[in-house]
C-alpha cells in the first residue's frame, strides 16, 4: 500500500497534473522500449508496485526513482535545466523590482544615479 503523507494531498493541482504526465511519458518510453514493469524495476532498484505508482504520477516517489527513470531513458541530463537559476522567472522579477526600488530612493534623496 501507497504511503500517505498531508502534503501529497495539497499539492498545488498544476503539479499533480505535471506528475501524472511525466508518468504517462515515462509509462509511453517504458512500453515503446517493450520493456516489463519487471525489468523496469529492476533496472530502477525497486519494486515493481513502485514503478506502477511513479507512472501514476504518485508524488510519493522519491525524486530518485524518477530521475532514474529519466536517465533510462536518457534524459537524465535534462534535470538541472528545470530548475536553471538563468530562467527563473520570478527570482528575475523579484530582482527588477528591487533594482526599480533602489532606484527609486536614490532619485527621492537626490543621490547619484550610479548602484553599487
Amino acid at each position: 500500500m501507497a504511503k500517505s503523507s498531508a502534503h501529497h494531498d495539497d499539492l498545488p493541482q498544476q503539479a499533480v497534473v505535471a506528475l501524472e504526465h511525466l508518468g504517462d511519458a515515462l509509462s509511453i518510453a517504458r512500453l515503446r522500449r517493450k520493456q516489463s514493469l519487471r525489468a523496469w524495476a529492476a533496472r530502477l532498484r525497486v519494486s515493481v508496485a513502485t514503478v506502477q505508482r511513479m507512472e501514476a504520477g504518485d508524488p510519493g516517489v522519491s525524486m530518485g526513482v524518477y530521475a532514474a527513470a529519466l536517465w533510462v531513458i536518457g534524459r537524465a541530463d535534462d534535470l538541472p535545466s528545470l530548475a536553471d537559476p538563468a530562467a527563473d522567472r520570478g527570482a528575475l522579477e523579484l530582482d527588477i523590482a528591487s533594482f526599480r526600488k533602489r532606484v527609486s530612493e536614490r532619485r527621492a534623496t537626490g543621490k547619484s544615479r550610479d548602484l553599487p
